[in-house]
């Protein structure tokens, strides 16, 4: 086992994916020579080449339209879209194409195509880089929705992404690229999409969570436990799909959940959870499902992000109420 943060987790998941496959190619804004704005794809172009890992213009949709022309001629394309809010240009190709090119086709074409972006707040980014707008991508059936949160998941799960024949949006936090390091094995290993991961085990409330909410959530389960709460604490991993039967479990075992979001209350995947509880179990609850999310209100400039993120304390101040209710 090495020793690795998130970035690296998924510098060498391409790598090793480089390694096994020479029809992966990776490609984007400044990936090649500079190694990208967060430096994930740093030396692969000197390692693999320019016909494998190059730059391209600054214009999303034509690294749109790039991936969906390579996919169809047997190539893995992985293209990084450098901010998640620059995929606004890119929509028709990620809805519109990618996710329709297997049903359009009658099965003779796919899409294997791998979206990275980061995305994600406290990290003090500009305008239009740090917005969550996974819930764009969980509304178009034919994609796969992807957010790790530790550097073995992050490996794993990229691995099997860019194995998939369909298209899949890896979404990658910024605030948890170097925040800390984890065991990760060096060789080949995938994690199961569509598969969420119980990441602390409890008894009277369950936190379901994606992303750096996962660790406010477990930070959350610490303090609770404090108090003489156990919280169990669910790790969604891919969003789309959502891996309900894992939900389910959990919640007919504590009765309560609070479904926690770094995006705004209106943005979907939190209320798709809550969703699937209400229909599926709402017998075993003792209270009524819960969510934490940001205000429905545009993401703040930088100086007023840390007042606007949920955190620990806000699903704390949930649990409470479903404990109390």
């Amino acid at each position: 086992m090495a020793q690795m943060t998130m970035i690296q987790a998924i510098t060498n998941a391409m790598q090793s994916e480089l390694k096994n496959d020479d029809n992966v190619l990776i490609f984007g804004e400044d990936v090649g020579q500079n190694g990208g704005v967060f430096r994930a794809t740093e030396g692969l172009q000197k390692e693999f080449g320019e016909n494998r890992v190059f730059d391209t213009p600054l214009a999303e949709s034509g690294i749109g339209g790039l991936s969906i022309g390579l996919a169809t001629q047997g190539f893995r394309p992985v293209p990084e879209i450098q901010f998640i809010g620059f995929i606004y240009e890119v929509m028709d190709s990620l809805n519109g194409q990618m996710a329709r090119m297997r049903y359009r086709s009658g099965g003779s074409l796919q899409a294997p195509i791998t979206v990275r972006t980061p995305f994600g707040g406290g990290v003090q980014t500009p305008d239009l880089h740090p917005d969550s707008l996974e819930g764009l991508m969980t509304q178009q059936p034919g994609l796969k929705v992807v957010i790790p949160s530790t550097p073995y998941d992050a490996k794993g799960l990229l691995l099997a992404s860019i194995r998939e024949n369909d298209p899949v949006i890896f979404m990658e936090h910024m605030k948890l690229y170097r925040s800390f390091r984890g065991e990760v094995p060096e060789e080949d290993y995938t994690i199961e999409l569509g598969k969420a991961d119980v990441k602390r085990e409890g008894s009277d409330v369950t936190l379901i969570a994606y992303g750096a909410m996962v660790h406010s959530s477990l930070k959350a389960a610490e303090e609770l436990e404090e108090k003489g709460v156990s919280a169990e604490v669910i790790d969604l991993r891919t969003i789309s799909p959502i891996d309900v039967e894992t939900i389910i479990d959990s919640v007919k075992k504590t009765n309560r959940a609070v479904v926690v979001q770094e995006a705004q209350r209106q943005a979907g995947v939190a209320a798709d959870v809550v969703s699937e509880i209400q229909e599926r179990a709402i017998l075993h609850l003792e209270a009524p499902v819960l969510r934490v999310t940001a205000p429905d209100t545009v993401y703040p400039f930088s100086a007023g992000e840390d007042v606007w993120l949920p955190d620990h304390t806000s699903i704390m101040e949930k649990v409470d109420k479903v404990m109390n209710f």
